[in-house]
């Protein structure tokens, strides 16, 4: 497998030290909401739909079972499930939401007084890298393009509704006294 490949396919590690290296760094309650709703998509895909759809990865795949040797040792004594449902794509999904919530964040809200001004800028890299990522789902062989495609609508559709909350429903009042308490306890 080709580095770019790999790492490519290792991406839900980079993503989440990022996003707890950036939420440690900015102390933004918008950064910490950002980050738990993405986890809920991830865990609602992986946990809720998956279980609810049922359909398995690509026959011709190279990734045949997910997870250790151990998950495998549980298979073979019946104690797990041997069928590995992947409709639809989580990585698909948070990525997605990643790129489209960063997008929208960057063009409806103020920038958070730690971040530079260039900030604004992250949908730049946010996009492309979140269309290689789901790329590289199908090239390795993990999901099928369908797979793909609901993963990334749902993981859209999560994003916006995510920031409508945050913005529409309120929920930013509520950030901005929270991290006023930490930043006060910080001290």
């Amino acid at each position: 497998m080709n580095w770019w490949l790999y790492f490519l396919d290792k991406t839900n590690f980079t993503v989440t030290t990022l996003t707890a290296a950036v939420i440690l760094f900015t102390r933004s309650a918008g950064v910490a909401y950002f980050g738990s709703t993405v986890l809920a998509t991830t865990l609602s895909v992986k946990y809720v739909l998956k279980r609810l759809i049922k359909q398995p990865r690509p026959p011709v795949g190279r990734k045949k079972t997910y997870g250790c040797a151990f998950r495998e040792l549980l298979r073979r004594y019946k104690l797990l499930n041997r069928h590995v449902h992947r409709m639809p794509s989580t990585h698909s999904a948070s990525v997605s939401f990643y790129a489209t919530y960063i997008t929208l964040s960057a063009l409806q809200l103020p920038l958070h007084p730690s971040l530079p001004p260039a900030a604004r800028l992250f949908p730049v890299v946010a996009i492309p890298w979140a269309i290689l990522v789901m790329l590289s789902r199908i090239w390795l062989g993990h999901h099928t393009v369908a797979q793909i495609a609901a993963g990334c609508g749902y993981g859209i559709a999560c994003a916006w509704l995510s920031l409508k909350l945050w913005t529409a429903g309120g929920l930013n009042a509520y950030g901005s006294a929270a991290e006023q308490l930490v930043h006060e306890w910080l001290r």
